[in-house]
């Protein structure tokens, strides 16, 4: 059997940031501690400043417990279009593990303020005790432009 991937080309680099650079939400999926068995979550995004998903959580979510239990974790972004068969749509399916930005953390002020610039109603919250940023620390991307286009990106392809 032939593999359906292709070659990772700029075309299709550009494709998966610009997936990134549009997605709002996202769907996070995580191990549950409890019962070993994955789950999916929808979750906030804003591309951070080197172009991977920015995405703010709180201590009180479900997924930021599997999280904080294993960090490994997908990240899910694109969406389908008003009309048509959604599997012709691209989406890209992201890997690796998260990384929480607490408020103490060096890096917490400047993510703060570049999050608040796409989603400015979360400076409600945003300062709250229980919410951290989260960063991806990727090992990997997969890429489905839509059939017939599928591609295996790395982290470095996906950075601006």
């Amino acid at each position: 059997m032939t593999s359906p991937i292709r070659p990772t080309d700029d075309a299709a680099r550009q494709l998966a940031r610009d997936l990134i650079a549009a997605a709002r939400f996202g769907a996070l999926a995580v191990l549950d501690p409890d019962s070993a068995t994955p789950m999916v979550s929808r979750v906030g995004l804003v591309p951070g400043p080197d172009g991977l998903p920015l995405a703010l959580v709180s201590d009180l979510a479900q997924h930021t417990v599997a999280l904080r239990s294993n960090p490994a974790c997908s990240l899910l972004i694109g969406e389908p279009g008003p009309k048509g068969d959604p599997l012709t749509w691209p989406r890209l399916s992201l890997h690796g593990t998260a990384q929480f930005i607490r408020h103490d953390h060096p890096d917490h002020g400047a993510l703060a303020a570049h999050y608040l610039t796409h989603f400015p109603k979360a400076k409600l919250y945003i300062d709250f005790a229980d919410f951290s940023l989260l960063r991806f620390d990727l090992r990997g991307a997969h890429l489905n432009g839509g059939f017939g286009k599928a591609f295996v990106l790395s982290p470095d392809d996906l950075r601006r």
